[in-house]
């Protein structure tokens, strides 16, 4: 028998933290302020609440993407360092600002600014912010 003592590595495809390139995050980052703008019609939100914040937040993460100092940014006068602490904040937010300006009964809304917020969190927590 020809056994290799050294069998192939098998690469690790799991999303982990380190894994999303910074262009790729900012790619998704004007995706997801897009979505935010467009979202409370794509969805039909109830509440004007709900519609106003959702068109604030995605406008506010359009800037923050447009400002940073990252691949994608356009002006870059933002700190990575900031971004990062600016990423944490909005999708936290995004994940209890149902629940503090009272639209849960909004259920599109709700469900739609937990999934983002979470969604958001993952992608700041799996960024690679430094070149390897």
């Amino acid at each position: 028998m020809n056994a290799d003592p050294n069998p192939p590595v098998r690469r690790d495809r799991r999303f982990r933290r380190n894994s999303v390139p910074l262009l790729v995050h900012g790619v998704i980052e004007y995706a997801v302020g897009a979505l935010s703008i467009g979202a409370p019609f794509f969805f039909n939100f109830d509440s004007d609440l709900a519609t106003l914040t959702s068109i604030l937040l995605g406008a506010g993460i359009v800037v923050l993407a447009f400002s940073s100092e990252s691949p994608s940014g356009i002006t870059r006068n933002l700190p990575i360092a900031s971004h990062v602490v600016l990423d944490y904040v909005i999708s936290l937010f995004m994940i209890v600002v149902p629940f503090i300006f009272r639209f849960t009964d909004d259920t599109a809304a709700t469900a739609y600014f937990i999934l983002i917020g979470f969604g958001f969190l993952l992608l700041t927590i799996a960024t690679r912010y430094r070149d390897a």
